[in-house]
């Protein structure tokens, strides 16, 4: 089934690069470094080397805890780290300075995988979360480079894809030389679909710091809310601006800022644009406009300060939830004392977005209107918020450890690493 997937790959990949060309229109990194995509990574010296795959944004924040650690442990390897998109290799520059080794991930092709092996040599290779890559697993195996599937998650929905070419998955997973899995229930579909045994560890994403400067920045963003009742809508997805301006800048609510971070950097016009068509009074953040007696809406269009946006705030919403997209990350919120609203659709974080209610972080809404509800009750309730905000501080320190935990796993290797 794997040469399937590889004629598949080849008669693709002449349209990869014309859809790298079209990503390029909105966001130029993409046109970019694209020799890496065919294995031309960075040839690196003799020594040992960690390879660390973190597709995104998202992925890169939360490897952050295990940088730190593996830098630790072993201070004299190189840490090669790969990426899917530009703003996960921005972000990891961000992270961790300019000087570590980066790439894209190769295609998944045999040429191009093993081209870049040869210029990396890693003795071990880390993924993040849910990646599977036939032809890579392969090629690792194929030179005894030993393969780990950290912070690992599972849907029911990815599970069931995946079931249906379980032929090209079952190989791959069973070739990893370990899994560690965020839940049980992500555990359970990734040994159904051939990973041996995962062992749970949590998510390393409770073991993320928020930056040194956060509160700084908090309290700027304050001074310049001008003690508005302030409303975080973080990482938005396309369509629900349209919701959320359509019923929060109706309620009654007279102090209300609405701010609005959307998820991906490559919409920040966009949104400035349907906010512009509905003649929203708003501000940008990228021009350091000022924040009027007027000012309806706060467009956060800047990279990196998410959690300082949740610390001045009062109360925020987890995009990506209203619409059947899965859900994004609500613990920095949480660890920030920022009470939290999410909308019914969070299969992509649903064990911490489940705990996160049980504790009483966290309250779920049904659809748009019931979280303008929601929030009218939190804008008169000041004593729900702040139990809201302990409970958040509580439940993100609670489950913090998993990092520990990956490293016990990563430990006989990292130990004979040369």
């Amino acid at each position: 089934m794997r040469a399937l997937y590889t004629l598949l790959w080849l008669l693709a990949l002449p349209f990869m690069f014309v859809y790298l060309r079209w990503r390029g229109r909105r966001q130029p990194e993409y046109r970019t470094h694209w020799r890496e995509r065919l294995g031309w990574g960075p040839a690196l010296p003799d020594g040992p080397v960690i390879w660390l795959h973190t597709v995104s944004v998202g992925e890169t924040r939360a490897a952050a805890p295990l940088m730190r650690a593996l830098r630790r442990r072993r201070p004299d390897a190189t840490i090669l780290l790969s990426h899917t998109t530009p703003t996960g290799r921005a972000t990891a520059r961000e992270l961790f300075g300019a000087d570590i080794p980066q790439t894209y991930l190769p295609y998944d092709l045999p040429g191009a995988v093993n081209r870049f092996l040869e210029r990396g040599h890693p003795g071990i290779a880390i993924f993040l979360e849910t990646e599977v890559w036939p032809n890579l697993y392969a090629a690792c195996a194929g030179r005894a480079i030993p393969t780990y599937l950290v912070n690992a998650r599972l849907s029911e929905k990815s599970a069931r894809g995946y079931g249906r070419i379980a032929g090209l998955i079952r190989p791959a997973l069973a070739s990893l030389a370990g899994c560690a899995a965020q839940t049980e229930a992500d555990a359970g579909r990734l040994a159904g679909l051939g990973a041996g045994t995962p062992l749970v560890t949590g998510n390393m994403k409770f073991d993320v710091t928020a930056p040194a400067d956060t509160y700084t920045r908090a309290e700027e963003l304050r001074r310049r809310f001008a003690g508005r009742f302030v409303f975080v809508a973080a990482s938005t997805r396309d369509g629900e601006e349209a919701l959320l301006l359509d019923t929060c800048l109706g309620l009654d609510i007279a102090d209300l800022l609405l701010v609005i971070v959307p998820r991906h950097p490559q919409r920040f016009d966009e949104v400035a644009a349907l906010l512009e068509s509905r003649g929203v009074e708003f501000a940008r953040r990228s021009r350091g406009d000022t924040v009027t007696r007027e000012t309806e809406v706060f467009l956060g269009d800047s990279m990196g300060e998410l959690a300082a946006y949740y610390a001045a705030a009062d109360a925020a919403f987890i995009g990506g939830s209203l619409l059947p997209l899965g859900g994004q990350n609500l613990i920095e919120a949480a660890d920030m004392g920022c009470p939290v609203l999410i909308g019914p659709h969070t299969w992509n974080f649903l064990d911490a977005t489940e705990r996160a209610i049980a504790e009483g972080a966290a309250l779920r809404v049904a659809d748009a209107e019931d979280l303008a509800r929601a929030l009218k009750r939190l804008h008169r309730d000041a004593d729900k918020r702040h139990a809201m905000a302990e409970a958040g501080i509580h439940f993100s320190r609670a489950h913090k450890g998993a990092t520990e935990k990956v490293m016990a796993l990563l430990e006989p290797v990292l130990a004979r690493l040369a």
